[in-house]
């Protein structure tokens, strides 16, 4: 049996047993056999990091409650509660979720690390990434915004922290490493996040939305998702990469949404070879250029009496996409990420073979309709 994909979002109720291990007469607890205190404590390089970290970022990490109403078997409108984490962005109250987090929520609170609640809007969604921004109102003296890093020159081993609200326990910190980059994450809307950090630092329900931070305290991720079989941390952890953050954020700050850009091609099929354009978009950019995709061929014939209309398909023009500006497609999703990392508005170039020769069609991109 595969692993449970499993988002990280929910409301969770813990009973803690306590055990007293012994006080002193005043009531105070006694110290372990062996042990300092605190301030002869000598702590290790890597808690002194540990430390560094929690206390440079946890004041960035909001605790996110939502209120929603769900249908149940008849069809009786019943409440619903969720929760999650965000990330604030800036000191204007802007703060990075993800869109599962807040989906369908038709109440937000954004609790923040002094424990005042503030009521939150959202400013702007992409399903397609699962990412979402929302809006709080809040005196800026108490907005701590994260510092960003950059995903580009992240290595597998390297320690990574994440913060967030596990089970609604706000700001809890656990540690890891970078167990494996460049993953593959489904979202609900089919498409699929590239370039997806895999983590085995723990990561639960309640996660979801926080930050994944390098040992500098700079920020290189969101978490997002986890693999189990049981819904809790199994040491697979995904977080979208920061750059993708940065490319995403500031479309839905200015316009609630990501405007992406397309190539014109309504289908292919994949070969080991490339990709066969089986349907170029009607006076869209891949036709205006000049590619070829099946050919439809529409022929009357008589038979007796009758006019009989017949269509058969022609495959033998169509284009083979073998690269997109240079880099080599085999996959839907390798042409989807080469065009998508691109604007509306630009020239891209694709390379086709045709008719046993090789081609290089520049295609001025439009904006996704």
């Amino acid at each position: 049996m595969l692993p449970m994909l499993a988002r990280l979002s929910g409301v969770f109720v813990l009973t803690f047993a306590a055990a007293f291990l012994g006080t002193t007469a005043c009531g105070q607890p006694a110290p372990l056999p062996g042990t300092a205190g605190s301030a002869g404590r000598n702590l290790t390089s890597e808690e002194h990091v540990n430390i560094a970290v929690y206390e440079a970022v946890n004041r960035s990490v909001v605790n996110i409650n939502t209120k929603a109403v769900a249908a149940n078997l008849f069809l009786m409108e019943v409440p619903s509660e969720g929760a999650g984490s965000g990330i604030v962005l800036d000191r204007q109250g802007h703060v990075l979720t993800n869109f599962h987090v807040i989906d369908g929520a038709r109440e937000i609170q954004a609790v923040l690390y002094d424990g005042s609640s503030h009521a939150a809007r959202v400013v702007g969604v992409d399903p397609a990434t699962d990412v979402a921004v929302i809006k709080l109102e809040a005196p800026e003296a108490i907005l701590h915004p994260v510092s960003f890093g950059t995903s580009n020159d992240l290595r597998v081993g390297q320690r990574v922290f994440a913060i967030g609200n596990p089970f609604g326990l706000e700001r809890t910190l656990t540690t890891g490493i970078i167990s494996s980059l460049n993953r593959s994450l489904p979202t609900r809307t089919g498409r699929t996040i590239k370039s997806i950090i895999q983590t085995d630092a723990a990561i639960n329900p309640g996660n979801s939305g926080g930050p994944l931070v390098d040992s500098g305290s700079h920020l290189i991720g969101m978490t997002t998702a986890i693999a189990s079989r049981t819904g809790q941390s199994a040491g697979v952890g995904f977080a979208i990469p920061v750059g993708t953050l940065t490319r995403i954020v500031p479309q839905l700050i200015a316009q609630g949404k990501v405007v992406r850009p397309d190539a014109g091609i309504a289908r292919v099929y994949q070969s080991d070879a490339g990709l066969v354009v089986a349907e170029v978009t009607p006076d869209g950019p891949a036709e205006r250029a000049g590619v070829r995709g099946f050919k439809v061929i529409k022929e009357r014939r008589r038979q007796g009496p009758f006019t009989v209309e017949t269509t058969r398909v022609d495959r033998s023009g169509a284009d083979l996409i073998v690269a997109v500006a240079g880099q080599g497609v085999r996959t839907a999703d390798d042409f989807l990420s080469a065009v998508e990392s691109r604007n509306p508005g630009e020239q891209v170039l694709l390379t086709v073979q045709r008719e046993g020769h090789q081609l290089d069609i520049p295609v001025i991109l439009d904006a996704e309709k």
